[in-house]
This record gives C-alpha cells, structure tokens and sequence, in this order.
C-alpha cells in the first residue's frame, strides 16, 4: 500500500517528508487547489531529504484550460524542476470541451524526458473518466489521480472500484479527493486501490498533521 501526501507549503512538505508518507506532491496555494511551488524551496527539499518529491505543474487555478504564455511557463517550470531532481511530474490540461488534450499533454510527457507523468484531478471534469483513462494510458502517463469523477473519492468509490478493476495492469490508480484516516480503510475495501493521496490537513489546521499521515498509513 502506498501513501503519498499533497503539500502546498514548505512545513507541510518537511513534516511529511520526515513521516511515514512514500512520497509527496509537492504544490503552492491549497486554496487554488494546488499550482507550481517555488523552485528553491524544492532545491532546499531535495538537498535535505531523500523522500520521492512530484511536483506539480500547474501556473494558475481554476479550470485546466491553458493561454499560450501559461503552457510555455509549464514547459519551462518541467525543465527547471527536472534539473532540481524532481522525481516526477503532476499535471493535467483539458481543452475548450473539458476533454484531454492530447497535444500539450505529450508536449510535457516528451519534455519529462522519462520521469513519470500523474494525471491530476482534471480528469474529474471530462465527460467520461473510463475513456479519458484509456486516452492518458496511450499517452504514457504512469498514474492517475482521481476521485473518480466526483466530488471527492468517498462520492466516486464505485467508478473508482472499477478503474482499478479495469485499467491498472496498465496505470496506477491514485485515489485522492477528501481521503482521511477515518474513511480510507474503506476506500481501500471497496475500490480495492493500493494507491493513495491525501493532504493530511485537520479542518482546524493549516498544515499538514502528523499523527494524521501515520493513522492514514496504519488504516491502509
């Protein structure tokens, strides 16, 4: 089973880099959702902690629909963290019909030059998440993050049962979306998923919390 955390600020990512966590996501502006961090904070991670550290790529919230300016700073951002020795790379771009797009993303696959590729949670906006999977697998992408189209995972579990039924030979199902230690044993029951995100965050804190990584990975 594995666990990785969504930091959005240089203490959450240090707390969960020294935890149980297998790895971490690694963003800026949990209000937004999560959008490109700094690159010296990722120079400072990399040189203190050994942990895998994804970064994700993502210049602006909001939707997944990109300028032309925004996907050449997602080039450049891919570039730039790869030389950092990021491990790998969270990105997702639809196009004007919240479909994927194929173009761009392989842009950024071909430019991460081996290191894996996550799907974010964009794939939660397509029209069909079953059809969006086997558009991202054809891509190269090496996992998807999802909630299985809904809301939050524990609201998508069936279409997430049947993810990773169907396509996880081929992609690593990564079960985000409001995953907590007190709903993930039965994620992992029901969807039958041997992959997990979750930031951690209490509803009355701003950080990432400790305990909770460690009761998340004991209930998995």
């Amino acid at each position: 089973m594995f666990l990785e955390i969504a930091t959005f600020d240089i203490t959450s990512a240090e707390i969960a880099l020294n935890s149980v966590a297998d790895r971490i996501e690694f963003c800026a502006d949990i209000n937004s959702g999560g959008t490109t961090p700094d690159l010296e904070e990722l120079r400072y991670l990399k040189e203190k902690y050994s942990k895998p550290i994804h970064v994700m790529i993502r210049p602006v919230g909001g939707g997944f629909l990109y300028t032309d300016s925004e996907f050449r700073q997602m080039q450049k951002s891919i570039i730039e963290f790869s030389k950092a020795n990021a491990e790998g790379f969270v990105f997702g771009i639809l196009d004007e019909d919240q479909e994927i797009d194929i173009e761009k993303n392989k842009i950024l696959i071909d430019l991460a030059n081996g290191k894996p590729c996550v799907f974010h949670r964009a794939i939660d906006r397509t029209k069909n998440i079953f059809e969006s999977t086997e558009k991202l697998i054809e891509l190269g992408f090496k996992e998807i993050l999802t909630s299985g189209g809904e809301n939050s995972a524990m609201e998508g579990k069936e279409n997430l049962k049947k993810l990773v039924e169907g396509y996880s030979d081929d992609i690593k199902i990564l079960i985000g979306g409001g995953v907590r230690s007190n709903n993930i044993s039965e994620l992992k029951n029901v969807t039958h998923g041997k992959y997990f995100h979750s930031s951690a965050v209490l509803s009355y804190e701003s950080f990432a919390n400790a305990d909770e990584i460690k009761k998340l990975k004991v209930n998995l």
